[in-house]
């Protein structure tokens, strides 16, 4: 098992904003600038799926395999041998909103889904954070 982790504390940030941004799936692209777009269809429930196309590359169906409501979902993309999850999470703390992510990649291809996508979907997690934060902010003004 592969697994990559990022987290990082953010002042001033509303929990709720960032819920309904993570949940409005048609529009990750405005956060996600390697992204053609993202497509769900139907609701932001667990066994739902959505399709994901990056810049360049075809698009891949996502399934949402866990989900607790306002606090932390759970998505898988099944390869040929593999699998990669990635929980995206947040938690209130006294000093600010906690946000992390974990990508975990299982399976006997792993080593070769890591190289050919999982490593750069941990690489962006930061910048994507971070762009993710601004779109809650400005959207809040």
């Amino acid at each position: 098992m592969w697994v990559r982790t990022f987290s990082k504390l953010y002042k001033n940030i509303s929990k709720d904003r960032i819920w309904d941004i993570w949940t409005d799936i048609n529009n990750w692209s405005q956060w996600h600038d390697d992204l053609d777009y993202c497509k769900l269809e139907g609701e932001f429930i667990v066994g739902n799926h959505f399709m994901l196309k990056p810049k360049g590359m075809k698009p891949v169906k996502i399934f949402l395999t866990d989900i607790i409501e306002g606090q932390q979902f759970t998505d898988c993309t099944q390869f040929f041998g593999a699998k990669m999850y990635d929980t995206h999470k947040m938690e209130e703390t006294k000093d600010g909103l906690l946000l992390s992510n974990k990508l975990v990649v299982t399976g006997p291809l792993k080593w070769l889904w890591i190289k050919l996508v999982a490593q750069h979907v941990a690489d962006t997690v930061a910048d994507e954070t971070e762009a993710l934060i601004k779109l809650a902010r400005e959207s809040n003004d």
